[in-house]
């Protein structure tokens, strides 16, 4: 493992160590046994080989010692940079990019993220190819040569570009698919809440926690690929949809987020953005400015947002307190929580059946025996609190979407 450190004060060190910690952890989910790391000081990286010379060639023979195979660069390397680091090293050369993308063709299960997985992997080797062509061939049956369409990833150019224009017509239909379902929820007023955070902050727990539901939730990275939509009852009866959606992570490589455009769009057309970030995590800090970056270049960070604080239970210390004391309004709201032991769960639970509630007008009026099709058309879209009946009418009462109660409006 190598990275570079730009600074020389303690917040710098701190960050390169924490910076090397979470590649070990994307390596490992790649079965790369972590043996050694580098860290070089340095005010710009070399144009050639990214660390210095004199560093490679230093790691090279620690390489020897430890009879490791392959360096992992914690950064997104340059054909020619790879090609020199090669012939230098005589190493498999790994960046960071190339270890995201393995683990995503790993987690791709549906038809969806596999497309996806394929487009980003195919435009990252496209790159590749005007360099030398060969710097991915040389990993043979390793890293980077796994996951969905692996047969169609050929050196040849033009055949990638073929593949590329099919998988990107695919993804006009999948993009297409989508905005017809969010359109038949807002037709529905069916509020959509996007759970949104760092990769394996805890977002599918807490959905499934929220919603009684069974996605696919583990203690490791990009668990979710694919957004889920899982609907919300309140105690009051309205409908919420949480969207989980793909984890976040620094330095996404720029493909995978081209790919996962259509995915992210849920995140932009959702009405709330509900946030979840792991306390336990040392680098909490940071990871909350890599989601709020994400945010902003999705044009999102304005929407009514709930922060939820998980993992509370295994904090380090009581420092993330300080974010519970930060803005707190009907449009920004935090709770601390932890999925696992149910703890602010049902704070968690009530704040969304808030955001349910604000959009809703409630009435309490009397309908004609001859207009009674309206206590259908109530029912169907709001929520009925009393319903009788005598020889006035109907009485009913209970709220419905504002932007439903159109027809109501000569009875209120």
């Amino acid at each position: 493992m190598a990275t570079i450190q730009f600074g020389t004060d303690a917040l710098a060190d701190l960050r390169s160590e924490r910076s090397l910690t979470e590649l070990e952890s994307l390596a490992s989910e790649c079965n790369i046994v972590t043996v050694g790391t580098v860290i070089q000081k340095r005010d710009t990286p070399s144009r050639s080989y990214w660390l210095g010379k004199g560093k490679l060639e230093e790691m090279a023979e620690m390489a020897i010692a430890l009879d490791a195979d392959i360096l992992v660069f914690d950064t997104e390397l340059s054909p020619t940079q790879v090609r020199m680091i090669e012939d230098l090293t005589s190493m498999v050369i790994v960046d960071r990019s190339l270890i995201i993308f393995e683990i995503f063709a790993t987690r791709a299960k549906t038809d969806e993220g596999k497309i996806q997985v394929e487009l980003a992997q195919l435009r990252y080797r496209l790159t590749r190819l005007t360099g030398r062509g060969g710097e991915l061939s040389r990993l043979g049956g390793g890293i980077g040569t796994r996951g969905p369409g692996e047969a169609q990833l050929e050196t040849d150019r033009r055949h990638i570009m073929r593949r590329i224009s099919l998988l990107k017509k695919e993804m006009e239909k999948i993009s297409t698919r989508r905005a017809r379902t969010r359109e038949n929820r807002s037709s529905r007023e069916i509020a959509t809440v996007a759970v949104v955070g760092y990769t394996n902050s805890g977002k599918s727990t807490i959905v499934n926690s929220l919603c009684d539901a069974e996605i696919e939730a583990e203690d490791r990275l990009f668990m979710t690929l694919d957004p889920t939509a899982r609907r919300l009852v309140t105690k009051q009866g309205l409908s919420l949809v949480l969207i989980d959606t793909v984890g976040f992570i620094r330095d996404l490589p720029r493909y995978l987020l081209d790919a996962f455009s259509a995915t992210l769009e849920e995140v932009a057309e959702a009405d709330y953005i509900m946030q979840v970030t792991d306390i336990s995590d040392p680098d909490y800090e940071q990871q909350i400015k890599v989601v709020e970056q994400q945010l902003l270049k999705l044009g999102s960070a304005g929407k009514p947002r709930l922060h939820v604080l998980n993992k509370i239970d295994q904090a380090l210390d009581e420092n993330w307190r300080v974010l519970l004391h930060q803005k707190q309004d009907p449009d920004q709201k935090t709770i601390a929580a932890s999925a696992t032991e149910g703890t602010g769960m049902d704070a968690v639970r009530e704040a969304l059946c808030v955001l349910a509630e604000r959009n809703a007008l409630e009435f309490s009026l009397v309908i004609p025996y001859d207009e009674a099709g309206l206590v259908n058309y109530i029912q169907e879209r709001g929520v009925v609190d009393e319903l009788s009946y005598d020889e006035k009418g109907i009485f009913i009462s209970g709220r419905i979407p504002a932007s439903m109660s159109g027809p109501l409006k000569l009875y209120l």
